[in-house]
Formats: structure tokens, sequence, C-alpha cells
């Protein structure tokens, strides 16, 4: 079971963009997709077949997971994530800090 998932809202913990947040858009191996951080600039040519304009792009580059840290609202800071079995046999995601559920 993946700790961090698509939709999560996650905190930036090292680099360049430490300390914000962020939704994750998508998740590509061991690397993350991040609305708003690890953003770059890129120089992009005109392309008239697909209807792009050229010019100088700012668009996210992934960010890997061990740099973000899944946010905890209760504790308003970046918390670890476990695993707990439900009594229904299903496992759910958990902070490790108060153990709170992250996926109801």
């Amino acid at each position: 079971m993946r700790k961090i998932k698509k939709n999560d809202d996650v905190i930036v913990i090292a680099g360049k963009d430490k300390g914000s947040r962020g939704n994750v858009l998508s998740v590509l191996g061991d690397y993350l997709l991040v609305s708003g951080i690890n953003k770059v600039k890129k120089h992009q040519k005109p392309n008239p077949t697909k209807g792009l304009t050229g010019g100088i792009v700012e668009k996210e580059m992934p960010i890997h997971i061990s740099n973000v840290a899944i946010y905890n609202t209760a504790a308003k800071k970046g918390d670890r994530v476990g695993t707990k079995l439900l009594e229904d046999g299903r496992k759910a995601r958990v902070f490790k800090s108060n153990g709170e559920m992250i996926d109801a």
C-alpha cells in the first residue's frame, strides 16, 4: 500500500520549495507531481500543427517522494504515515503522531 496517493495534501520537507503545501496530481513511481511545487521554466518551440505558441512556459516537475510528507490538518504539520488493519480485513492509512485515519 502506497503511503502517499493521488489527491493527498502534502507539504515539502526538503529542497527549494521547503514549507510549501500542494495537492498530489499524479504518482510516477518514486516521484510525485504536486500542484504549484517544483516549478521550472521551459523554453518551448512553436508547433503550428498542435496549435502551440512558442516562448517560455512555466510547468511543474516531479519531486521525489522522500522530500514530501503528508499534511496533518489536526497537528498543522507534516506527518509520517502508517497502516492499520480494520475489523473487516481492509488496510487503512493512519497518521503516526495521533493514530487518526487518513482514509475514511
